[in-house]
């Protein structure tokens, strides 16, 4: 900074949760590249970090201080008091208001050291005096952002730039009401989300996944990106601890997922319907009832498991491992019982899953697949030609079922309800998928309803007839929209 008034003006500001450290640091290096060199306020001013009148407000503060200290203002002196201890405040605070500790103390440092399961942010929580400026939109945190979310109880939060921030609401996005924000209010808001070493991933990927756990407030997905106005990011929050069939209204027969012991089992869906989830409540299933190693692979890591009767260890892609491939070739060295992949992204993966599946494992992993038809072409299309008739019979051998989902908003709005497309292979199918005859496994599930097989449109009309969802709603979601005409 070019003097000590604007170190002791920079420090009240940070203080009073008027600018962040990021957006300081920048406005510091915009007025060390002008001659003659401007005073911080009018630097922030002119970055519209903050008001004229927050400006008014922290030049009064500055004062007050100053005259306490007999004109110091050198970085290193004492720690003063609150702005207006000794000299009335600008706008003096109810007799209730806190009192503020000194603008000049350590703030806490944003992020703890990284966790296997994720980063612990520690934001600054304290409130902003009253008698500070009504705070603009600088003085939001990331923290504020996602309390937002959870008390709205949001499955998603985007944070743009240069654009309102939303929340998705029973699958709807609304816009929070705190305006507009720039790409550098943004990109410093975001930034309180990462530590310096993926700060750094941030900058040369320019898009970055990563878990996040709030004190207090819970545990986040996260996925930083950049596009042409600067950087965003997407927030989901996610539970501390796995959820339960119950808990996400899905049929208590899927139970029957854990009963299997070898095999691929698939969970798939759009992205959004809460296949992730599904799979959670199964491997939560899978510790509580077995004996067994359970090893998961994802990116990153969501749902953390707790020790139960299942020793469950999870590693994330590009942070303990260096793919999802590299991990899985690994496994089979590693004496599991259940293998569980995050995503199956690529040819790799999906070859590594069902050789893992035939010698002797339980595999279970998501896929972005409509439903069990296309989920089960999907794995075969992603091997070449000469390829496929191999393929072909270890599929039909080691597939054990596949659960296809929807989330379908509620009539009110206030709530999406799971609408599930259930596949359990028994011997007619492993024949069909042999010998290229996928297109009729349908008929084989219209049948086999006893079986515990469902379509997604049975299952749809069966929230329509219990009068929880609209016929409009189901004709969006539906495979055959014409049958909820």
């Amino acid at each position: 900074m070019a003097s000590p008034e604007d170190a002791l003006l920079g420090k009240i500001a940070l203080h009073y949760k008027l600018v962040t450290q990021e957006t300081l640091n920048a406005a510091a290096q915009r007025q060390g590249a002008v001659q003659p060199t401007p005073p911080l306020g009018a630097v922030l001013l002119e970055l519209k970090v903050i008001s004229a009148e927050q400006l008014k407000w922290l030049q009064q503060a500055q004062a007050q201080y100053l005259a306490k200290q007999g004109g110091a203002a050198s970085p290193s002196a004492p720690r003063p008091s609150a702005p207006g201890a000794a000299a009335p405040a600008p706008a003096p605070p109810p007799s209730s208001a806190p009192r503020p500790s000194a603008p000049g103390a350590a703030a806490a440092a944003p992020l703890a050291a990284p966790r296997p399961q994720g980063h612990v942010v520690n934001l600054p929580t304290a409130p902003v005096p009253a008698q500070i400026p009504s705070a603009r939109r600088t003085a939001i945190t990331l923290i504020d952002v996602l309390t937002k979310a959870v008390q709205a109880r949001a499955s998603d939060v985007h944070i743009h730039s240069g654009a309102p921030m939303q929340m998705r609401i029973g699958g709807v996005l609304k816009e929070l009401k705190l305006g507009q924000f720039s790409p550098q209010e943004v990109e410093a808001i975001i930034r309180e989300g990462l530590t310096p070493d993926e700060q750094k991933i941030l900058e040369e990927e320019q898009d970055y996944d990563a878990a996040l756990i709030i004190p207090k407030l819970g545990r986040f997905r996260a996925s930083f990106y950049k596009q042409q106005r600067g950087y965003d990011a997407v927030f989901r929050p996610i539970p501390l601890t796995p959820p339960t069939l119950g808990e996400l209204g899905l049929p208590a027969n899927l139970s029957r997922l854990a009963d299997f012991h070898q095999g691929l089992v698939l969970f798939t869906g759009p992205a959004g319907s809460g296949k992730s989830s599904t799979l959670a409540a199964i491997v939560n299933m899978l510790n509580e009832s077995r004996q067994d190693h359970i090893i998961t692979v994802e990116d990153p890591i969501e749902y953390v498991y707790a020790k139960k009767k299942c020793i469950v260890n999870q590693r994330q892609a590009g942070k303990h491992t260096r793919s999802f491939a590299n991990a899985l070739r690994a496994a089979l060295r590693e004496d599991p019982d259940i293998i569980v992949i995050g995503e199956l992204r690529d040819l790799e993966t999906i070859s590594l899953a069902i050789t893992a599946a035939e010698t002797g494992h339980l595999v279970l992993g998501t896929l972005h697949t409509n439903n069990a038809i296309r989920t089960i072409n999907r794995v075969l299309d992603v091997f070449p030609p000469k390829q496929q008739s191999q393929i072909r019979s270890m599929v039909s051998e080691s597939l054990r079922a596949v659960v296809s989902q929807r989330l379908i908003p509620t009539i009110d709005g206030a709530r999406r309800l799971p609408a599930v497309e259930v596949l359990y292979v028994k011997p007619a199918i492993s024949n069909l998928i042999r010998e290229e005859k996928t297109f009729q496994i349908r008929s084989v599930m219209q049948t086999g309803r006893s079986e515990g097989m469902t379509l997604l449109d049975d299952s749809i009309a069966d929230l329509v007839k219990t009068g929880q969802v609209n016929k409009e709603t189901a004709r969006r979601f539906a495979e055959d929209p014409k049958r909820f005409a």
